[in-house]
This record gives structure tokens, C-alpha cells and sequence, in this order.
């Protein structure tokens, strides 16, 4: 009787242990050394860079309190666009905690001279609390704000937001989109003077 379980485990650890290093080990590095050599930009996490300084990822919002930058989303990501803490709010439309989050974001977007009826990603966290993008829209309302602070012409300023906007994959997948992180990055290389 031992001996037949001595017989059946056999197989089984050899397996499991045969199974562990392909799968746990052999596949990942495979994997990760094809991502390397294909996509290595992606594979390290669409990292942006100016020069040798780290300014962020292409794929993880960033918070822009200043008026002289385009903003994004608002996070509800811990304490703003903390990968961390990733996770939406869960709060639905006809939550009232929802309604008075973004109240004071509303407010401020109308002080700040907008008008009629403003885009929800505007005022709404995404569901992963990271997004880094905003819709057109949402960045030609912001022009006139970032244009007053920078000294710019509006015109030059729209027609950054333009040539920023990143359309559906295939015409079809996903939604027109601005990166606000690369857009505020083209607004710093204009080399604008500053209006105080």
C-alpha cells in the first residue's frame, strides 16, 4: 500500500515541479525578453523622459494644480493618481456623495469662465482613478484659462489641442482622447512668457 502512494505522488510532484518552472518561471521570462526586444518602450511602462529626467509615464494621469497647465481628470486614486490606491468611487449617478464631490469642480470650471453644458470627464474620476487622458473637449474648454496665464494666443493654443488629439484605433476603437501629460509637455517647449 505505501508503495503504490510512493508510486502515484511521484508523478505528481514531478509534474507540479515540471509545470511550476515552465509556467511560474520559463513563460514570464520568455515573455518579458519578447516584450524587451519588441515593444521595450511599453514593456517598461510608456516612461517619459526630458533628457535624463523622469517626468512621468504616458499611461498614468499626473495632477497639474497650476492655471498655466491643461488639467486632468480628477482621481480618486488615494491622494490623487496614486497607483497605489488604484480604484474608482464607485458612487453612481444618483449618488448624493457624487454630487457633492463634484460640485465644488463645477464651480470652479464656471469661475473660470466656462459655460453651458460641461463634459463629465471634466468633473468625473475614471474607473481606475489613473486616467491620463481627457477629451477634446474637456482640453478646449481649459484653453482660454491656460492662454490668460501663459500670455498665448487662444488660436495657438486650440490648434495645440488639435494636433494632440489622439483619434480611435482603426477608426472605431476607443474614443477621441488628449494625454494631458504630453500636451502640457508641448505647451513647456513653446517657451511662453509668463503673465502674472
Amino acid at each position: 500500500m505505501g508503495n503504490e502512494i510512493t508510486s502515484a505522488l511521484r508523478p505528481a510532484l514531478v509534474l507540479t515541479i515540471l509545470f511550476a518552472l515552465l509556467l511560474g518561471l520559463a513563460y514570464p521570462l520568455a515573455l518579458t525578453g519578447i516584450g524587451q526586444v519588441v515593444f521595450p518602450a511599453q514593456a517598461n511602462g510608456s516612461l517619459l523622459r526630458d533628457g535624463n529626467k523622469l517626468v512621468g509615464s504616458a499611461l498614468i494621469g499626473q495632477t497639474f494644480a497650476s492655471d498655466r497647465y491643461f488639467q486632468g481628470r480628477p482621481s480618486a486614486a488615494g491622494k490623487g493618481y496614486d497607483g497605489l490606491a488604484s480604484s474608482g468611487s464607485n458612487l453612481g449617478p444618483s449618488a448624493q456623495a457624487l454630487v457633492d464631490r463634484i460640485k465644488p469642480d463645477i464651480a470652479k470650471a464656471r469661475s473660470q469662465g466656462a459655460t453651458g453644458a460641461l463634459p463629465a470627464d471634466l468633473v468625473t474620476a475614471s474607473a481606475s482613478g489613473l486616467d491620463p487622458d481627457i477629451s477634446p473637449a474637456s482640453a478646449q474648454l481649459q484653453v482660454a484659462r491656460v492662454a490668460r496665464a501663459r500670455g498665448l494666443p487662444e488660436a495657438q493654443l486650440r490648434a495645440l489641442v488639435i494636433a494632440a488629439t489622439q483619434y480611435p484605433l482603426l477608426g472605431f476603437l476607443g474614443e477621441e482622447r488628449v494625454n494631458v501629460l504630453a500636451l502640457n509637455r508641448q505647451l513647456d517647449r513653446i517657451g511662453a512668457n509668463t503673465v502674472k
